[in-house]
């Protein structure tokens, strides 16, 4: 039978933080901006491929994401892990309820260059909280291994 021990949720944690946190990284830096240079023509049809590609890597993250968080919480009830756990609630809010949005307008042609600049900007915040629970679990794993 499988042991379920905090070492090896926080093993996973790490690695699924890590795969975050690059993939939205890139986002920031390369993608996104690489909107404002497409004609809205082109742009709709990167879009639509984009979104598609970009999900069969990005949902299976978010969702053990959550559910590590979640069964943290259950393990071991403290500050830190429901602070994690709120942290990937609001990453998920933010989400679907600020970006789903803009990038359903985008797939649609009913984008502007300000809606654009507007995504990247949002997208800082989601950046800064990514990075912090990477960071957070990375050095927690640094303590606890010694």
């Amino acid at each position: 039978m499988l042991e379920v021990s905090h070492f090896n949720i926080s093993q996973i944690q790490l690695i699924v933080d890590f795969g975050l946190v690059v993939l939205i990284w890139m986002v920031q830096l390369i993608v996104y901006p690489s909107f404002l240079f497409f004609d809205a023509k082109n742009l709709i049809s990167w879009h639509q491929k984009y979104t598609k590609r970009i999900t069969v890597i990005v949902a299976p993250l978010m969702v053990v994401q959550l559910a590590i968080a979640l069964l943290d919480v259950y393990l071991g009830l403290s500050t830190a892990t429901i602070i994690t756990l709120c942290i990937v609630v609001l990453l998920w809010v933010f989400t679907f309820l600020s970006f789903a949005p803009v990038h359903f307008k985008i797939s649609k042609g009913t984008h502007s260059q300000k809606l654009l600049k507007q995504l990247i900007l949002r997208n800082w915040f989601r950046t800064l909280l990514w990075s912090i629970l990477f960071l957070y679990h990375f050095l927690g794993n640094l303590i606890f291994l010694k």
